[in-house]
């Protein structure tokens, strides 16, 4: 099977795990809600709010994997819709930031003037959540090494496991020793723990759509590479990047001596590029080394 049906593949088994988990997720945000705000518990109505961005999140992120998926290059779009899903993964990262604000104003609110909580309602609430995180986790686990779209859907709900983990913890500690401080004390700690995810996934995207170079490649390896193939006398106006998750794509002009079979050229240099760089979709422009006009673009 070609490297784009694997891509194909690899997407609809994504989408399929986003909707499950998109399920979950909202079903969970309901019960979590209603129990928060009836028991008094900040940590668990953040942890509402979180899971209630995930759910918005991840909800971005089908929906960007949707339209990957029935996505066509045409005339007006020759890439399809493929940055879409980068986008998707900023927009979550810009929603994780502003609720990791809400809950951090929330908490010192709370400091200020404590609240009653009912520790009981919130532990059993906060343990079935940790049930469903720990679910949602392993599930989105595999495909967040693929897509970035999936990893930010995968960092929500890592979140949302570690804070579920954080307000069974605080439910127990109010329960047995009546101190109300480590509900808030947990919803900071919520607070603090999304930001650097959110901050990295960001800086991914952000990479990302500003067509930088993709992490761990070498364009000055790529040139020389590419220079030493039989018949190559020169590469300039080489340009790397990622269209997105799993598809990074490259161009190059290619100077050959006069009288060069440019046949073995391009193979060898699609050849290179698959494998020695994991680049599959790869354009390349031959030119005889008597051309002159090609390496004059500034930019």
């Amino acid at each position: 099977m070609s490297h784009s049906h694997d891509l194909v593949d690899s997407r609809r088994e994504h989408s399929r795990t986003l909707t499950v988990a998109f399920v979950l997720v909202a079903v969970f945000v309901i019960v979590e809600l209603v129990v928060g705000l009836l028991s008094g518990s900040l940590a668990l109505t953040a942890d509402a709010g979180h899971m209630a961005a995930d759910a918005l999140g991840i909800g971005m992120a089908l929906a960007a994997a949707v339209a990957v998926n029935r996505s066509r290059p045409d005339a007006t779009r020759t890439y399809g819709l493929y940055r879409f899903e980068i986008v998707a993964a900023l927009a979550n990262a810009v929603l994780l930031l502003g609720l990791s604000a809400y809950v951090l104003y929330q908490a010192i609110q709370r400091f200020a003037s404590p609240t009653e909580v009912a520790a009981g309602p919130m532990l059993a609430v906060a343990v079935v959540g940790l049930g469903v995180n720990l679910f949602m986790w392993r599930l989105l686990r595999p495909g967040a090494r693929a897509s970035l779209n999936v990893e930010g859907a995968y960092l929500e709900v890592l979140g949302d496991l570690i804070a579920s983990i954080g307000v069974v913890v605080a439910a127990t500690v109010v329960l047995v020793t009546g101190w109300t401080g480590a509900d808030s004390l947990v919803a900071v700690g919520i607070g603090l723990f999304i930001v650097p995810r959110a901050l990295r996934l960001a800086a991914k995207a952000i990479r990302i759509l500003t067509q930088s170079v993709p992490a761990g490649l070498d364009p000055g390896a790529v040139a020389v590479e590419l220079a030493a193939i039989p018949g190559v006398v020169d590469v300039h106006d080489l340009h790397v990047w990622t269209l997105t998750s799993g598809m990074d794509v490259a161009t190059a002009h290619l100077v050959v001596g006069e009288g060069t079979d440019t046949h073995p050229v391009l193979d060898r240099a699609r050849d290179l590029m698959k494998d020695a760089f994991g680049i599959s979709h790869a354009t390349f422009q031959l030119e005889p080394d008597t051309h002159r006009g090609c390496d004059e673009i500034d930019w």
